[in-house]
């Protein structure tokens, strides 16, 4: 797919979503960014605002997080689902942010990398939200699907997708992608009985052209 057809296709799905821009106070705390993002796995972001309140006021720092009992913050985090991994997940990172970053989060990927729970689509939203330097776009299960069907990537491998997606889009969109992606998955390109009528860049889908096909 070309530059221009993929441009008028993120600037048809923002036009249809407008609520996906969110915005993140600036500065922002990389620390609750990190932590709400682990938490935001196979789950909405409506549900992790519901429990974080209660989570950083019992824990509000990496330090104090590190040395959380885990059956405590299971409780609170519960309504997140998979709730025993996000816990480990957060108690560990909390503990390596303070062994080996003086507490701070790091604001580099390969930094970020280094933490329990953390893999290039959470890296990337939080170099993004948390420090306002996007390196790459966060693909998950939606922008997988989305990519694909449309036609923005031929890949399977979210690393090889994200590649695919950073050469055909300016860098000034990588950090919106993500959340555009996942609401249009959710919404009307399901990944059962996508509803093709509806969709605003029919036009330019692959996955739609080829429905259409005698």
């Amino acid at each position: 797919m070309d530059r221009r057809t993929a441009l008028r296709i993120y600037r048809a799905l923002g036009k249809r979503y407008p609520e996906t821009h969110r915005d993140y106070p600036w500065p922002a705390n990389p620390f609750r960014v990190l932590i709400t993002t682990i938490l935001s796995a196979q789950t909405t972001d409506r549900q992790v605002d519901v429990i974080t309140p209660a989570l950083f006021s019992r824990f509000p720092t990496p330090e104090t997080l590190a040395r959380a009992p885990v059956p405590e913050v299971e409780e609170i985090i519960h309504s997140t689902g998979f709730f025993h991994a996000k816990a480990r997940h957060i108690i560990a990172a909390s503990r390596v942010l303070v062994e080996d970053f003086g507490g701070g989060v790091p604001g580099t990927m390969e930094g970020l990398l280094t933490l329990p729970g953390v893999g290039r689509k959470t890296a990337n939203i939080v170099l993004d939200h948390a420090f306002h330097r996007p390196e790459g776009i966060a693909v998950d299960t939606h922008v997988r699907r989305i990519a694909r069907r449309i036609g923005l990537s031929d890949e399977k491998d979210p690393d090889r997708i994200e590649q695919d997606l950073t050469a055909l889009y300016p860098g000034k969109f990588w950090g919106s992608i993500n959340s555009l992606f996942i609401t249009h998955g959710r919404t009307l390109c399901t990944a059962r009985n996508p509803r093709c009528p509806e969709c605003p860049v029919r036009k330019d889908c692959r996955y739609y052209r080829d429905l259409r096909k005698p």
